[in-house]
């Protein structure tokens, strides 16, 4: 994938989330005025709130992961938390954000390219820590048991070696790709129930 594709990738992504909350939006507006009016107690309407609660989450994780990121962008620790806080409520993967300053957005879209690809690993669900020091970038996963798909995660570290993939496994052919336009490269260390990725 070249550098014009991939731009043009991420400006799709920006878009089709930004056209997804409005939408989103007018129905959770929907669901409120329900609740005014006596009917918010159904468990349908209930199931419903918490529907709209998820896709806001994934919209928001995505926004980052698969949007477009300028050099000068940047995002604070309090706001990563809680895109990650609503990403994981109720889920089975939990992540820590342990920095406490603000990053350039690039370098937390390429982080949340590597949770994606965390996530897929852990169907079971399990634990991932977020640390950085000195610019460098650690993601610490555990679980009971990981689920690797060799061939995915050698095209995360060497790009060359080429991976087919789904559209639920794009991750690992983005991530390379925001690595490279970083200056960084991507390895990982995987075992039966962890893994490490750092940048």
């Amino acid at each position: 994938m070249s550098r014009a594709v991939a731009d043009v990738t991420a400006l799709l992504g920006s878009r089709i989330c930004h056209d997804l909350i409005s939408p989103l939006g007018a129905i959770s507006n929907g669901v409120e005025l329900l609740a005014m009016s006596g009917a918010g107690s159904m468990p349908e309407i209930d199931l419903i709130a918490q529907s709209i609660e998820n896709a806001n989450a994934r919209i928001g994780f995505f926004r980052v992961a698969f949007g477009a990121a300028t050099p000068d962008q940047t995002l604070g620790a309090s706001e990563v938390q809680h895109i990650l806080r609503e990403l994981t409520r109720g889920g089975r993967m939990e992540v820590e954000w342990i920095p406490a300053d603000d990053a350039p957005r690039a370098e937390v879209k390429l982080v949340f390219l590597a949770l994606n690809c965390l996530e897929s690993a852990m169907p079971r669900g399990g634990f991932v820590s977020v640390t950085r020091d000195d610019a460098r970038w650690r993601l610490t996963a555990t679980a009971d048991r990981m689920r690797i798909e060799p061939n995915l995660w050698e095209a995360l570290s060497r790009p060359a070696a080429g991976s087919a993939a789904t559209a639920a496994e794009v991750q690992f052919l983005l991530a390379p790709l925001v690595a490279a336009e970083l200056g960084r490269t991507l390895t990982a260390e995987l075992s039966e129930t962890g893994a490490t990725v750092r940048f």
